[in-house]
C-alpha cells in the first residue's frame, strides 16, 4: 500500500487527509525507517509494509469507533506508536497519552512528536501496573487502547483500571480473538468492564484478519488492581 492507496482507502471510510497529515505520515515513515537503524522498533520497514501494517491497520480503528467525540486516550506499551499516533495525525484534537516500559521507545515517540509538530501529546516512561495507580491518570482516559501487547486475560488488568466509567477500552488483535476473549471474561467483569462488541475484518490487499474488541467501563476497578508489576503476567486473572 503506497500513500496514494493508503489515501484513497481512508476516504473511502469518510477519513480525508489534508496535505499537512499526509506530509506527517511520510514524515513518520521516514523516521521510524532511521531510528529503526540504531533500534529494533519494527520488523517493517519498507514503505507499503508499513502504510499497510502499521498505519492503516491503526487507523482501522476509526471505522468502527468515532473519535470525534471523545478527548483523552491512552495507549498501553504503544512502541513505535501504533495505533495512537496515526489516530492522532487523523485526528488533531485528541489529547494523547502513552506509556511504555522501554524508554529508548519513549525517547523515540518524543522526538517523533516534535518532528511530527503534535500538540497535547505525552510520553510516559512507567510499567502499566503502577501508572494505572498513580492518581492522574486512574480511571482518567475516555479510550485506552492497546495493540499486540499481550493477551487479554493480561490486558484488561493493565488497561482497564485507565478507563473512565462509562468510557471504552479498546483491544486491537490479529487471529484468535474470540478464545482470547473467553479467557478474560472474568478479568473483565472483575475490573469493572463489560463486553460492547467484537468487529472483525480483512485487512486489505493481504487480506489477514483484524478484530477489534470494544470492552465498556461499567463500574469503577477494585483498588487492588492492577496487580504488582509482572503478575498479571505470570498469574493472569
Amino acid at each position: 500500500m503506497n500513500s496514494e492507496l493508503f489515501q484513497r482507502k481512508l476516504e473511502e471510510e469518510g477519513i480525508s487527509l489534508s496535505p499537512e497529515q499526509l506530509l506527517q505520515f511520510d514524515t513518520y515513515f521516514k523516521t521510524l525507517v532511521e531510528w529503526n537503524k540504531k533500534m529494533n522498533l519494527t520488523a517493517i520497514t519498507d514503505e507499503e509494509g508499513v502504510y499497510l501494517k502499521h498505519f492503516y491497520d491503526s487507523i482501522s480503528a476509526a471505522f468502527h469507533f468515532d473519535f470525534n467525540h471523545i478527548v483523552t486516550i491512552c495507549d498501553v506499551g504503544a512502541g513505535a506508536g501504533f495505533p495512537s499516533i496515526p489516530l492522532k495525525i487523523c485526528f488533531p484534537h485528541l489529547d494523547l497519552t502513552i506509556v511504555d516500559s522501554l524508554k529508548k521507545r519513549i525517547t523515540f515517540l518524543e522526538h517523533l512528536s516534535q518532528e511530527l509538530g503534535l500538540k497535547h501529546a505525552h510520553f510516559y516512561h512507567d510499567r502499566a501496573e503502577t501508572f494505572a495507580r498513580r492518581k492522574e491518570h486512574r480511571e482518567q482516559y475516555d479510550l485506552v487502547t492497546a495493540r499486540a501487547v499481550a493477551r487479554m486475560s493480561v490486558l484488561t488488568e493493565l488497561c482497564i483500571p485507565l478507563v473512565k466509567q462509562d468510557g471504552t477500552f479498546l483491544a486491537m488483535k490479529a487471529a484468535n480473538a474470540k478464545d482470547e476473549l473467553e479467557d478474560a471474561k472474568r478479568a473483565i467483569g472483575q475490573l469493572g468492564g463489560e463486553l460492547d462488541r467484537v468487529e472483525q475484518f480483512l485487512l486489505p490487499i493481504e487480506e489477514s484478519e483484524r478484530n477489534l474488541i470494544f470492552i465498556r467501563k461499567q463500574k469503577s476497578t477494585p483498588k487492588k488492581f492492577p496487580r504488582k508489576p509482572g503478575t498479571p503476567n505470570r498469574n493472569p486473572l
